[in-house]
């Protein structure tokens, strides 16, 4: 099997984007019916495939433009902590040594002796 390449991607690429033209072409001249349109107070006559064709490119337009604006925001934030200088290592603490508890002389539970009462 050969080895893909940019090049062999980018007339893969081609390929689809012609047929996809292709199915769009269809779908319009298909779809010749005239139908109205109003948007904001203007009227206007179109082929209904040339309606939903505008519609769906104003539905992608609303997603991408917000879509590219965050982009751009992360790239600038990622650039700017690339070029920041790296912060100062902190200084490791001491390491600590563990030394043996002393035994405690008390008990633990005092006995009842005079003047503390028996439980």
């Amino acid at each position: 099997m050969p080895k893909r390449t940019r090049t062999s991607a980018t007339w893969i690429g081609v390929a689809l984007f012609a047929l996809v033209l292709l199915v769009l072409l269809i779908f319009i001249l298909e779809n010749t019916q005239q139908v109205d349109v109003a948007f904001f107070g203007t009227h206007t006559h179109l082929p209904l495939g040339v309606a939903l064709l505008l519609s769906a490119v104003c539905g992608i337009l609303l997603v991408a433009i917000p879509g590219t604006a965050r982009i751009l925001q992360l790239r600038r934030v990622a650039r700017k902590n690339a070029l920041a200088p790296a912060p100062a290592p902190v200084p490791a603490a001491p390491p600590v040594v563990d030394e043996p508890v002393p035994p405690v002389d008390e008990p633990a539970v005092p006995e009842p002796g005079p003047g503390r009462p028996q439980e």
